[in-house]
């Protein structure tokens, strides 16, 4: 029996690919170039380019797969294994591209950036190349799409600067020279930009101010925080195209390890971001916090013009730090007695009428009360651990109100307690210890002292100061630049002169660094300071709510009158996680309480990534302020498409 061996020799079939190429424009056919599905991506790339026929350098170029809105970025991966097709349409463009980027003090910068990276690295990759340090607190956003008059020009765009940097080299260790990135100090254009960025802008028009976007309501606020971009997907899978207007802006409210000498952009930025918070009402302040607020701003326009930033304390390292700097060490004693005007629980400010004086005491992080001093030996009414709770002040230096208000932490959410002093002396005593016990410090602590030099300082802002006739009357003084348009309506330049100067005579001597520094705490202090809010329907309900989301805690609140109705705070949180398919959001807390929600004005994604995000930024630590896991941010707020 004769037993022949048989040899088959098979062929990967030969296929055409369509593939574009953008330098050759628009109206340019797809070129075909014969392909089998074992070719891998950097091998078609290389018979595009052969084909296309130009010379030029084709380092930064990849392939984008546009029915499935993906980049192709491992080139040694197969077309099989990447599951293309001979249907496929693909396109060789270059991952950085020029964009035009709104910084917050309205200055439009031209710059190439990358459009295939995640954004999160992206931003990365701009705050090196700005020299602006802790890039994950910031992000993209779309701006606001305004409706036009026919008559109406664009405003704004007439500020704008290129700045060509090759910014795809974010590896590249900067070098400072002059106390610039040495790149900046390249040419009398890019050093003018630096300076640009580095120092406060002069005081805009009042009509700019009234053309510029304003939220009216809770509502429209929400409306804003669905404009974020995803921080797990590149800019091209967003829809970003070639030279798109996108804001740079500060999303996480946690202000890691400030340096003033080494954030002098930072810094800048943060202060014309909180600037135009202030101005175009995206939070809400007291008519005295806005004459603070304006003399701040009057001073540090005056003082750019010659002062730079500088370092005030060699160990300030961030914003907390800043009070640390003036520390006196002191043997403070564990409790505290002083006669305070209460009400509890209630739900709405009352005037001074509706509260009912009783006997406190402070110690450790525990307030007592009694009905009265000599019932303190006895067992107390209630006890309140401030420990975890939020505090907000509600003061009126001219009106002589100092009250303060408690959140505290309960089973169900936060009961509000409201506490009222009868002198700023006290007051000033009382808000230290509240605040550091909501942090788990008691009045032992060496920062008590100087917390409460701190409030004195800024109430001793507020007063009315006597003036010189030469200030009062000056009229170089733009008033209705420095104050939000409620006030501009309210109030006629000459009146708002005078309280202005009243105001800027406290804070006069202060350096730039330390006015911009007081700007940014008073602003920190503000009751709704870093809330951003996103319309919800929690399971179960049927009309929508809005969830507002700080740094630390998730707010419920009635979108029909505002008022807060439950308060849950990250650090009982158990777990949460998202329904990718029907779009909701479930957190599990400590004590069995579940809440369920889906998101109205945005999508589930934004809010997954801001839990995640603060969650994130808290486990930074200044031994390692100068590392960042990105790998951990991702896993934090990618969700399901996690990198």
């Amino acid at each position: 029996m004769t037993s022949y061996g048989i040899c088959i020799q098979t062929r990967m079939a030969v296929w055409d690919l369509s593939v574009s190429v953008e330098e050759l424009g628009p109206e340019a056919p797809p070129l075909k170039i014969s392909v089998t599905s074992d070719l891998h991506i950097g091998g078609v790339i290389l018979k595009v380019v052969e084909k296309s026929q130009i010379k030029k350098d084709w380092s930064d170029h990849a392939l984008w797969w546009e029915q499935k809105q993906q980049w192709l970025l491992k080139p040694s991966w197969t077309l099989d294994k990447c599951g293309i097709h001979a249907d496929a349409r693909l396109c060789l463009t270059p991952q950085h591209k020029p964009l035009r980027l709104v910084m917050p003090s309205g200055i439009i910068l031209r710059m190439r950036v990358c459009f295939s990276s995640p954004v999160f690295r992206t931003v990365m990759g701009i705050c090196k190349l700005l020299n602006i340090r802790r890039p994950e607190e910031l992000s993209l956003l779309w701006p606001v799409e305004e409706k036009k008059k026919k008559k109406d020009k664009d405003v704004g765009e007439e500020v704008k600067y290129k700045f060509q940097t090759n910014t795809h080299k974010y590896k590249t260790q900067f070098k400072v020279s002059n106390g610039m990135p040495a790149f900046f100090a390249d040419t009398p254009e890019t050093e003018a930009v630096y300076k640009m960025l580095a120092v406060s802008q002069p005081a805009p028009a009042p009509e700019t101010i009234a053309k510029l976007y304003r939220t009216t309501n809770i509502m429209e606020k929400a409306h804003i925080n669905s404009r974020w971009l995803d921080s797990s997907r590149s800019l091209l899978q967003q829809g970003v195209k070639e030279n798109y207007k996108l804001l740079l802006r500060l999303k996480y409210y946690t202000f890691h390890d400030i340096i003033p000498q080494a954030d002098v952009v930072r810094l800048t930025q943060l202060y014309e971001q909180a600037r135009w918070a202030i101005l175009l009402e995206e939070i809400e302040c007291t008519e005295e916090e806005m004459m603070v607020f304006a003399a701040l701003q009057y001073h540090i326009g005056k003082v750019s013009l010659t002062e730079q930033i500088v370092a005030s304390c060699p160990a300030m390292e961030d914003l907390d730090s800043a009070l640390q700097c003036l520390e006196v060490k002191m043997e403070g004693e564990s409790s505290a007695d002083d006669m305070l005007v209460i009400c509890l629980s209630l739900p709405k400010r009352l005037t001074l009428k509706g509260y009912k004086q009783y006997w406190f005491t402070f110690k450790d992080t525990t307030i007592s009360y009694y009905k009265s001093k000599e019932e303190s030996s006895k067992e107390p009414i209630q006890q309140i651990n401030l420990k975890g709770c939020e505090v907000a002040p509600d003061v009126s230096v001219a009106g002589q109100k100092f009250c303060i208000r408690l959140l505290i932490p309960g089973p169900e959410g936060m009961n509000e307690v409201y506490l009222c002093c009868e002198h700023e002396q006290q007051y000033s005593r009382w808000m230290a210890a509240c605040r550091l016990a909501s942090k788990g410090k008691t009045l032992a602590d060496s920062s008590f002292s100087s917390e409460v030099q701190s409030i004195q300082s800024f109430l001793a802002m507020q007063k009315t100061t006597p003036t010189n006739n030469t200030a009062q009357t000056d009229e170089s003084i733009n008033t209705h630049s420095l104050v939000s348009p409620r006030y501009q309506k309210k109030y006629k330049p000459k009146q708002l002169t005078p309280r202005i100067l009243e105001a800027y005579q406290n804070v006069a001597q202060l350096s730039l660094t330390d006015a911009i520094q007081k700007f940014l705490q008073i602003w920190q202090a503000l009751p709704d300071f870093g809330l951003s809010y996103i319309v919800v329907r929690f399971k179960g309900c049927r009309k929508d709510e809005v969830l507002g989301i700080a740094n630390n805690r998730l707010i419920r609140i009635d979108l029909s009158v505002g008022d807060v109705v439950k308060t849950w705070r990250y650090n009982t949180m158990r777990q949460w996680n998202v329904n990718w398919d029907i779009k909701q959001v479930a957190i599990e807390f400590d004590g069995n309480v579940n809440i369920a929600f889906s998101c109205v004005t945005a999508d589930c994604k934004i809010v997954h990534e801001y839990i995640g995000g603060y969650i994130f930024m808290s486990t930074r630590s200044r031994e390692q302020s100068d590392t960042l896991n990105e790998e951990l941010f991702h896993k934090l707020t990618g969700g399901h498409e996690a990198l």
